[in-house]
């Protein structure tokens, strides 16, 4: 089973760094691969909500990561979104990244997700929420903790200080892990429910 994770943050090694490393930790423990791909310092256009995507399975700009990330999605087993909090919110460059991942509609459905956030001071909790929207709009199965997944640090060596945030984190791969499994176990007794056909409404015609 593999993991693919996100890290949003432009600094490579700075805080978020530091969260996903302690989640994947967990999860290589549980003999679960985990790769995490660099996003926060791309350059990454926001999405222009032509629909293109719809058809072609995938975004219409393809001068950037973007679609090798949704390869790498399709072909995961679980993924787990980590962003920096920005003015209180997901950092730009990850929400334009998000926007142009999940609108084609990657295949998501009842795979395990999970959400990292670092913060210096507060903001957590509504980036936190944010990142979620992403995973359960999609039908992804979210990992619980003990507590929400935030991490407080301006730096990595500061995020090492929370031991908290640590600990909550380590919750979250063992969890994570214990997730992976129980899905991948019960998709050899138990089929995947029937989807039905998306309905759309407009209130203003």
């Amino acid at each position: 089973m593999k993991v693919i994770a996100f890290n949003g943050s432009p600094h490579p090694h700075g805080v978020v760094d530091k969260g996903l490393i302690t989640v994947a930790e967990a999860l290589t423990q549980e003999n679960i691969g985990v790769e995490i791909v660099h996003i926060g310092n791309q350059i990454i256009r926001g999405c222009m909500a032509c629909g293109r995507c719809r058809t072609l399975k995938r975004c219409v700009y393809t001068d950037d990561i973007v679609n090798q990330c949704f390869d790498k999605v399709q072909a995961a087993d679980g993924i787990i979104l980590g962003s920096p909090v920005y003015y209180g919110g997901i950092a730009g460059t990850f929400k334009s990244f998000l926007d142009r991942l999940f609108f084609p509609g990657p295949d998501l459905r009842y795979k395990v997700g999970a959400v990292v956030v670092s913060l210096r001071r507060s903001g957590g909790i509504a980036t936190f929420h944010g990142l979620n929207n992403y995973l359960n709009l999609a039908q992804a199965i979210i990992t619980p903790s003990v507590y929400w997944e935030v991490i407080h640090g301006n730096t990595a060596e500061e995020a090492l200080q929370d031991e908290e945030g640590l600990y909550i984190l380590r919750v979250l791969g063992r969890n994570m892990a214990w997730l992976l499994k129980t899905v991948e176990s019960g998709k050899k007794d138990i089929p995947l429910p029937t989807p039905e056909p998306r309905v759309w409404t407009n209130f203003i015609r």
